[in-house]
């Protein structure tokens, strides 16, 4: 595992960040640390910090600054230790210890003891220029309460307190007989301009390492190797040296965002015994009413530096690269979130930590049966055990979510704002300023592509377990009722004939229904329910095979609005989806091709980098909406939101995400492989240049790879216009992976290091070099 830091050398620009930002109104873009000028001239360190496992319980750490100046400089370098404070919490609870083991002229060894870790020992070896020794820094890992309360402290050594010595020089501010439970060799480095400095420290289960430091780069450069063989092996192809690179800092991002997550409800509500009881508001706080929960576990998370919390379906997208380089630790996330620790006792799946009763889209079925399949692909394995057990919890969620959703039992679902923040032209999870209720085309459309990953499960369990092949019946038939509810032509269809496409609409108290005709994302994610059933699955199965028949006999009103199960497609395949894609007897566009005319459209969805996540078409014609005074509107806005809904950092109404678009992508290649090279549409519309779906797949795949790519002028799209990113050597190699993309350019917005589901590029780049996208 490798980071890199960029340290400035000069006073980091606080004021000057908070001022301008404030400053700025909301049709500008952030100020960044880079506008503030302090990495000019080149006055700033890059700090590579690099670990390698000699055995599970023996880590090497290396540390090495590169003086980016031209002068020499001082560093100071603290590696730190420290035990989490859990002490403070009960009364005579028992303290944990850092103190110094052994001593000699070559390095320092620091043991830590703890009653539930057992010991360990930190080797940290002595710099040359360390002539007179490497100063060993102790203090408590205490909070300051003298210093933010103006309460007495319980010792003089405080969790500052290595800080306190170091910056403000006080001398009294670390413990002399050097135990603490937090520790910090104190390197003292000056490095030459243009030179680099390292440090090597080694934490290990043994205190006998007979010379710690000798074999330490023979271990670390076998690791390397044995890393660039295992990432070779993942992908064995031939491609350029920058889609590798992409590709391998995609895998790593997804790593480094593995984060250990502790969060029990009961004893946050009850407050800690050794503190003053928490406020009786408290109790009725949100996530109250998850007592149960008990959150203990090292979660993949969407940004360890800006949302440092799990979400329930950001974290489906993170399982599809991790599943290839680790589908165990895939597994193992999915299934934390359905057992009976995390997921509610009605069935409901926790959100984030925000609000765990939030509804997002239900994306774990598709997100088993995306690890199941990749763990084949990869790992030569079919893990049947974890897909029913996930199946089983799934289907309380299910259920939970027919329940609550879809209040009248129409197969019409609610939801709320749906992981889709701002999209729409109010806040679906409020009560609407309209009154009334809200027909969500998307939470519907979630719940059709939820029937069908539930269905596909059911079918592969059924052949070698019966019993399946009636729950595969089930939902089924229940995805023909969706279907036909979102699509039936009448009172309560999602679907606008005259426009060709989906919205929501608000359902008045007196049975009058308003489509609020806004085109975005929302009207698109129809395309995702959609599934193919092969031939062979069909005939090993008799009794589904006889319920499906049955239905295609005796309910031709449920299967007029989907493509029809009686048709064969290429391969005598058959196909479920929501969106008609066989012709129409009268010669018209059916909604497959009339939706795709839409998202294929550069004047409305299609960007050189993706799909946008609201059309262009409302940068000149805003939706809007007046009610009791207010307006409510939504616009194209390309980059950042000028709508303060959802805090306003976040932005669905015009820019680029990558699990929405990655879901189209798999949408179009389910219609592909039932409809063949035959069916084809205009690429762009209007272009009068016709392809088959799989030619668009892999043209809309390498527009968001390109996002990335290095382009003919050698820029990255995703480093906009920050000229230190797309030329400084030092810098244009690092790729962020944004959570979202400028819908007209590319460049990288909102959180920069999410990795997350961004980092499903990395499963993207191997299908195009594989050429199976």
């Amino acid at each position: 595992m490798k980071y890199l830091y960029k340290y400035p050398q000069n006073e980091y620009p606080y004021a000057d960040l908070v001022q301008e930002n404030q400053r700025r109104g909301k049709n500008e873009p952030e100020y960044e640390l880079l506008d503030t000028g302090i990495f000019d001239e080149d006055k700033y360190f890059d700090i590579f910090i690099e670990y390698s496992k000699n055995t599970d319980e023996d880590i090497l750490i290396k540390i090495t600054a590169h003086n980016r100046s031209e002068e020499e400089k001082p560093l100071h370098i603290l590696p730190t230790l420290w035990f989490r404070n859990t002490w403070s919490w009960f009364k005579d609870a028992q303290k944990p210890q850092l103190k110094v083991y052994d001593r000699n002229n070559n390095y320092s060894v620091i043991e830590a003891g703890s009653f539930s870790l057992g010991k360990r020992w930190l080797y940290c070896r002595h710099p040359a220029e360390a002539k007179n020794g490497l100063p060993l820094l102790f203090t408590e890992n205490e909070t300051n309460t003298e210093l933010l309360f103006g309460q007495p402290n319980s010792s003089p050594y405080v969790k500052d307190g290595i800080n306190n010595y170091v910056v403000n020089h006080n001398k009294d501010a670390v413990n002399p007989n050097n135990i603490g439970t937090k520790f910090a060799p104190h390197y003292q480095l000056s490095i030459p301009p243009r030179e680099s400095r390292s440090i090597e420290l080694r934490l290990s289960n043994s205190d006998s390492l007979p010379n710690p430091f000798q074999d330490f780069d023979n271990i670390f450069q076998q690791r390397k190797q044995e890393a660039d063989e295992f990432y070779d092996w993942i992908n064995p192809h031939q491609m350029s040296e920058d889609k590798r690179n992409i590709q391998r800092q995609a895998f790593a991002g997804m790593l480094w965002s593995k984060q250990f997550y502790y969060y029990v409800i009961e004893d946050w509500l009850q407050g800690d015994p050794n503190n003053v009881p928490p406020p009786e508001s408290r109790k009725n706080a949100r996530n109250s009413e998850w007592r149960h929960l008990f959150n203990d576990d090292v979660i993949s998370m969407p940004d360890k530096w800006e949302y440092p919390w799990y979400a329930a379906w950001d974290l489906a997208f993170h399982l599809i690269p991790l599943a290839i380089i680790d589908p165990d630790f895939a597994k193992l996330q999915l299934s934390r979130l359905t057992r009976e620790w995390y997921m509610h006792p009605n069935g409901q799946i926790p959100a984030y930590e925000w609000s765990f009763s939030d509804v997002n889209p239900p994306v774990q079925a598709w997100a088993a049966w995306q690890i199941y399949q990749l763990e084949q692909k990869f790992w030569g394995r079919k893990d049947q055990d974890f897909l029913e057990r996930i199946f089983q919890k799934l289907l309380l969620n299910f259920t939970w979510w027919v329940n609550r959703e879809d209040a009248e039992g129409k197969n019409i679902f609610e939801g709320g704002f749906l992981g889709l923040d701002n999209i729409a032209l109010f806040d679906r999870s409020s009560e609407l300023p309209t009154g009334g209720k809200l027909e969500q085309a998307d939470a519907t459309s979630w719940m059709g592509m939820y029937c069908l990953g539930m269905l596909q499960i059911a079918l592969e369990l059924a052949v070698n377990r019966p019993p399946y092949e009636d729950t595969a019946s089930k939902f089924f038939e229940h995805f023909l009722y969706i279907a036909d509810a979102m699509n039936r032509i009448g009172d309560i269809s999602l679907w606008h004939e005259e426009d060709g496409f989906y919205y929501d609409v608000i359902n008045f108290p007196d049975e009058q229904r308003y489509p609020l005709k806004v085109r975005s994302l929302v009207g698109l994610i129809p395309l995702l329910g959609v599934n193919i059933i092969k031939p062979e699955t069909i005939e090993k199965l008799p009794g589904f095979k006889k319920r499906l028949h049955w239905f295609i006999n005796n309910r031709p009103d449920l299967k007029k609005n989907v493509a029809c199960m009686l048709t064969e497609g290429m391969g005598a395949k058959r196909l479920l989806a929501l969106c008609y894609a066989t012709p129409r007897n009268d010669g018209k566009p059916n909604k497959l091709q009339r939706l795709l005319s839409y998202m294929l459209d550069e004047a409305e969805f299609l960007s050189p980098y993706g799909i946008r996540s609201v059309s262009k078409y409302h940068q000149n014609n805003p939706f809007v909406l007046p009610v009791d005074g207010n307006e409510y509107r939504v616009d194209y806005e390309p980059a950042e939101s000028n709508s303060g809904m959802f805090g306003g950092n976040s932005n669905w109404r015009g820019p680029i995400w990558f699990p929405i678009n990655y879901l189209l992508l798999e949408a179009l290649q389910n219609f592909y492989e039932y409809l063949g090279d035959d069916f084809q549409v205009e690429f762009p519309t209007g272009s009068g240049n016709y392809q088959n779906l799989q030619e668009i797949i892999v043209e809309l795949s390498q527009r968001m790879i390109d996002i990335f790519l290095r382009n003919e002028t050698g820029k990255r799209p995703v480093f906009g216009d920050i000229e230190k990113f797309q030329n400084d050597p030092h810098w244009k190699d690092y790729i962020y992976f944004h959570e979202y993309f400028h819908g007209d350019n590319g460049a990288g917005l909102g959180a920069s290091h999410q990795t997350g589901w961004t980092g499903i590029v990395a499963y993207m780049i191997q299908l195009c070099v594989e050429g199976s996208v």
